[in-house]
């Protein structure tokens, strides 16, 4: 059984990854997917954890936890996918950058079900726009509380996603950028719920939908209609043409309010940024979903 574990992050699709499976659920179920939403997982997950406390899940108990949160008879892919996984959205920035609990989490997670094959699967975003979400939701005391002293040159995804494949042990990780699910969106959902790469897909341009005006969704429901004689990378050609004839205004830009940070920081923070998504995309153990 392979045991898959969509981990957010804060920030990124909420919860939409969720929605777009269970609307596709006949066709997983076909597959021998099943996905579990949090509201059969996170109380099970949450009393497992605390009773294993960095120990490891016996059979027993894994057909406990399997009994408790699955609704089919033997599925062969179970997919949870919650952004709950890396904690409250505090837990986004510590004293030495991105996501320092990343890899006791992902430890963690691997340990319930250790006779499963486990996959962790993460979107990652650019720091500044990624502090510009959190810190509306975070319950602290303000931005200084939530970067706990870090300064904004050490968010850096290189390290964060280190800290995961050192945990995961081998352990199938897909990445990809929160910036390019407009364009990815189809591959993300396929892959997390293994699909065919021909399955019909319901919501599989959700996303680029919010980003279009009138005209645009005209053009792409014109262009969708011969999609079963498309490949992926005729859709994403055409994808990206449409986006950038027909995105509303400032749908693809993000306002960076955040104390003390100046256009120069917020550029040079999406330069490292970028530095780090060259660099982790080609890191052994990594699959990395690319426009």
């Amino acid at each position: 059984m392979q045991m898959v574990f969509h981990m957010g992050v804060h920030g990124t699709d909420g919860d939409r990854l969720l929605k777009t499976l269970l609307d596709n659920k006949a066709g997983l179920q076909k597959v021998g997917t099943e996905v579990v939403p949090p509201e059969r997982h996170k109380s099970v997950f949450d009393d497992a954890l605390r009773s294993l406390n960095g120990g490891t899940a016996t059979p027993e108990m894994e057909e406990i936890m399997l009994d408790a949160i699955l609704e089919s008879d033997h599925p062969s892919r179970v997919v949870m996918s919650t952004w709950t996984f890396q904690g409250a959205p505090g837990r986004a920035v510590g004293r030495t950058g991105l996501y320092p609990k990343i890899g006791a989490r992902t430890a963690a997670l691997a340990q319930l079900f250790p006779s499963a094959q486990t996959e962790f699967f993460l979107a990652i975003r650019n720091p500044a726009t990624l502090l510009a979400e959190v810190l509306p939701q975070f319950s602290g005391n303000g931005y200084e509380d939530l970067m706990q002293g870090c300064h904004p040159l050490e968010l850096r995804w290189r390290d964060a996603i280190h800290r995961l494949l050192r945990a995961a042990q081998g352990r199938r990780v897909v990445l990809w950028c929160h910036e390019d699910v407009p364009l990815i969106w189809p591959e993300v959902v396929r892959l997390t719920g293994d699909l065919p790469h021909d399955a019909p897909l319901t919501g599989g341009t959700g996303f680029l939908q919010d980003l279009l005006d009138d005209r645009g969704m005209a053009a792409l429901t014109e262009a969708m209609t011969d999609r079963d004689q498309m490949d992926i990378f005729q859709r994403r050609r055409i994808h990206a043409d449409i986006l950038r004839d027909h995105a509303l205004p400032d749908a693809l830009d993000q306002e960076i309010d955040l104390p003390g940070w100046t256009q120069d920081l917020v550029d040079q923070v999406t330069d490292t940024y970028r530095s780090d998504v060259a660099e982790i995309a080609v890191l052994p153990g990594v699959e990395f979903i690319l426009p």
